[in-house]
Order: C-alpha cells, then structure tokens, then sequence
C-alpha cells in the first residue's frame, strides 16, 4: 500500500478520531493490531493518516473498540471513503498546505462562525481589501504570490452554508488599504449581511468590562458536533482544534462574544454609520 507523502485535514481528522476511539477502548496500539489480525505498523499508519481505512475495515474497528454510536460511525465511514477531489487541489504545491486544509473544511462544513478582532474575515472581504491585507504580510510576496491568493480567497467566498460573523468595532475602523477600499469593504458588509444565509454582528468599541474578544476564531461545524473544528491563526498557517475540551471551550466563548454583541439589524446600521464617517 502506497503512503500519503501529504495527509490532508480531513484524512488527518478520520485517522485522530480512530486513535482516539483506541485509546478509549483501553487498548494499545499492538493489541488493538491483534484483535483485527494486523500489525502494529499498519495501525500506526492508519492512525498518522499515512494510509486510508475501508469501510468494511473501519466497522470492524468500531465493533473491537466497543463504539455503539452508529450515527458517529456512518460519519467517519463517510469521511472514510469521500474521494473529493476539490477545487482547492489546483493550488498544491503553489499555495501553503493550511490554505488547501482550511479549504476542505469549509466544502464540508454545516455552518460557520468567526470572531474577527483586527481584519474583517476572509469569506467577507472585497479583493481590493484583500490585496491591501496581503500586501502587508511579512516575509513579502510577490505579486503573482499575492494574486495567486486573492484568487483562492474568491473560490473560498462562495459560502452556501449558515454564516455567521461577529466583528470587533476596531477590525471595522482599522483602515486596510486607503480610504476608498476601507469605505467599499464596509459597503460590502452591508450588503452580504442581508443575505438569509449570513449573519454580521458587531461589539462596539464602547462596550463597558468586555474582555471576550481576546483573539480571532473560526469554528467549523461538522457532520456531527463531535466532528466539529476550531481554527485559530497560527504564525506558520493555521491551528485545527478538535478535542472534545477544546471545542466545548470554544462554544462557550462564542456564544459569550455572541451575547455581547449587537443585534444583525443595529450591527448593519452601526456599519452603515461608519461608512458615512468615512
């Protein structure tokens, strides 16, 4: 059997959530290998995304591993034998690896939420803000770089899933680029909150004692709440979260930035009101 030189995401998620199945039946990796007449080595692989997992096989693993919960079982199966292949692979090897798994997660996604601190979020943005935002980074890119990534975050905007964005007042009044882009992009906030799948909330700077918004955040609804992903931008690319205690602490966060948060109708006025300040 061939290896994977490159595991993606979502094979990376299907083999943690094996392992962790293991782990919970109280089983070492060489037992576990015994119980399914395989080896050690095989299971290893398995569990480092290295190879890919049958069906019939991976059943079997549920069965030794005592796992009862069938709806979580048809969703790693059907992580099991998805054979996507997105649009996203037409730029490996040309794009950052975090930028194709974060891709991937999004096809898979049942709905979205993002806290935004400092940038209006990537699905969001207009391309001239983009530009601006990229423009910026260090170590520089090159034009063709930058280009190259405008065109992957305009594949990526085309979201068709429940939505929803709650943005810090500062990300809003920052100004990205020069007067006109920042003026456009609040424009566009404007008018994407109207769409019925896309939610913009947002804190106002005048909020009194909040202290949630300590840091961007993308939580990724999965098939099933267990399968869910949190990313948080990391210095070398994104960070996919998705141990149970890490989830439900973001949950929890979320919903407490959620709660202090304006209303869609305001929030759409307050961005409205800024646009004019501009």
């Amino acid at each position: 059997m061939v290896l994977r030189r490159e595991p993606t995401a979502r094979q990376m998620r299907l083999a943690t959530e094996l392992r962790r199945l293991r782990e919970t039946a109280g089983l070492s990796a060489t037992e576990a290998a015994a119980l399914l007449g395989t080896s050690r080595v095989q299971i290893s692989q398995i569990e480092a995304g290295l190879v890919g997992v049958s069906e019939q096989r991976l059943r079997r693993f549920a069965s030794h591993y005592a796992c009862t919960d069938e709806e979580f079982i048809d969703a790693l199966v059907a992580m099991a034998v998805d054979r996507t292949r997105g649009w996203w692979e037409e730029y490996r090897g040309l794009l950052p690896t975090s930028f194709l798994d974060l891709s991937e997660l999004e096809h898979h996604a049942r709905f979205q939420r993002h806290v935004a601190i400092l940038y209006v979020p990537g699905l969001l943005q207009t391309e001239d803000y983009s530009r601006a935002v990229f423009s910026s980074r260090l170590p520089e890119l090159t034009g063709d770089e930058i280009d190259m990534r405008i065109q992957h975050r305009k594949a990526r905007q085309q979201v068709n899933v429940p939505y929803e964005a709650v943005i810090h007042e500062a990300a809003l009044r920052i100004r990205v680029g020069d007067r006109a882009t920042s003026r456009a992009q609040l424009a566009r906030l404007v008018e994407i909150s109207e769409a019925d799948h896309v939610t913009v909330r947002v804190i106002p700077l005048d909020l009194d004692g909040f202290t949630g918004a300590s840091g961007t955040m993308t939580y990724v609804g999965g098939s099933l709440p267990r399968l869910d992903t949190v990313v948080r931008d990391a210095l070398h690319g994104s960070a996919f979260l998705d141990s149970e205690a890490q989830l439900d602490t973001y949950r929890t966060s979320f919903r407490k930035v959620e709660g202090a948060s304006l209303d869609p109708g305001p929030s759409r006025e307050f961005i409205h009101r800024l646009t004019k300040e501009l």
